[in-house]
């Protein structure tokens, strides 16, 4: 891997420059690690395998439906006569969902190349500094894979 080469102090921002194209094809080369690993390509394979399942698009066109529903419901709260039904309904669409293979292979593989991007940031963060923060998708639900609120914890299914 080419190494990063800092220029020299820049007095009118304060900083060290990098030298950006070096850091960039540093960050291209890695990129190509991560594509071309087996995580990569078992996640591509599900997915593939998910968008061709029948099964799933006529489970994803009534999740779709019933998710429409259910926020038409969540505007007027648990007040909404039709709002607890509503909400049952995405979550046995959903249930339904994560019972076909296809799916639960792709989501397992979606959580590892996930797990594995997060480490790499992680390293490249702990490398410039201890304290530096680094973004996780752990312990997020976007509720219905499309960041309502129903708190159903789906991450849907691609």
């Amino acid at each position: 891997m080419p190494t990063t080469t800092v220029l020299p102090y820049d007095g009118a921002s304060g900083v060290s420059s990098l030298d950006m194209a070096s850091l960039l094809m540093c960050a291209y080369e890695l990129g190509d690690f991560i594509n071309q690993s087996a995580e990569v390509a078992d996640y591509l394979y599900w997915k593939e395998a998910v968008q061709k399942d029948e099964q799933v698009k006529v489970l994803t066109k009534q999740f779709a439906k019933a998710k429409e529903l259910f926020s038409e419901c969540e505007r007027f709260g648990r007040f909404h006569p039709d709002y607890h039904a509503a909400k049952d309904k995405v979550k046995e669409i959903e249930r339904e969902l994560d019972q076909i293979e296809a799916v639960k292979r792709f989501k397992t593989a979606e959580q590892l190349v996930d797990t594995m991007l997060y480490d790499v940031s992680r390293m490249i963060a702990e490398s410039v500094s201890d304290t530096i923060k680094v973004p996780s998708n752990e312990g997020k639900t976007g509720g219905c894979g499309g960041g309502g609120s129903c708190s159903c914890g789906s991450g849907g299914c691609g």
